[in-house]
């Protein structure tokens, strides 16, 4: 059996699914996200890939917050809504019901049981999209979705997306526990 070469248009499979709040002219706006990362530990940063032609970019830049929040599987018609529907088109500020936490033009969604507060730290331009990479400032969470003050996965229940044939699904079952089962591997030498 030999590899197949599938072109270079791939991406990560599966990716999280998340709704990128800004502001947009003074009122809260929702881009649908599956670009994001965690990519540094102290100070924590996450960065997120908008294309440039997007008004989310824009907000970004003139704002210099965004926010990061996990939607529920009953969520998705919304949070695919906020993926079709421009800001330049489009009010979007009434599609959910939204708080604010330390940074006052940075969109939290109330219904999200996981919400990541972020100011601008620093942006990576490419030829397409802009890579805005933010400082966490502060997550919000209801208790229901927490085990001993840690989000938890089974709780929360996220959604993820796959590309280029542009699904969403649920997560399945734990398979392993992480730094710890790599030490039944032996090696034969």
């Amino acid at each position: 059996m030999s590899k197949l070469n599938i072109g270079k248009n791939v991406f990560s499979q599966p990716m999280p699914l998340a709704l990128l709040g800004t502001h947009n002219e003074g009122k809260p706006n929702f881009m649908a996200l599956g670009w994001f990362t965690r990519v540094n530990n102290n100070p924590p940063l996450f960065a997120v890939a908008v294309n440039k032609a997007h008004q989310t970019n824009v907000s970004i830049r003139t704002n210099k917050t965004f926010t990061i929040n996990f939607p529920t599987e009953d969520m998705i018609i919304e949070t695919d809504y906020c993926g079709i529907v421009s800001a330049k088109r489009m009010d979007k500020s009434k599609i959910f019901d939204v708080f604010y936490g330390e940074l006052e033009n940075a969109p939290l969604i109330t219904k999200c049981p996981l919400s990541i507060e972020c100011k601008l730290h620093d942006i990576m331009e490419f030829p397409t999209n802009d890579l805005f990479i933010g400082e966490v400032v502060a997550a919000y969470s209801d208790e229901k979705y927490l085990t001993d003050n840690i989000p938890d996965l089974k709780k929360i229940n996220p959604v993820v997306f796959t590309m280029p044939n542009n699904n969403y699904f649920k997560i399945g079952e734990k398979v392993g526990d992480a730094w710890s089962d790599g030490r039944k591997f032996e090696v034969d030498q």
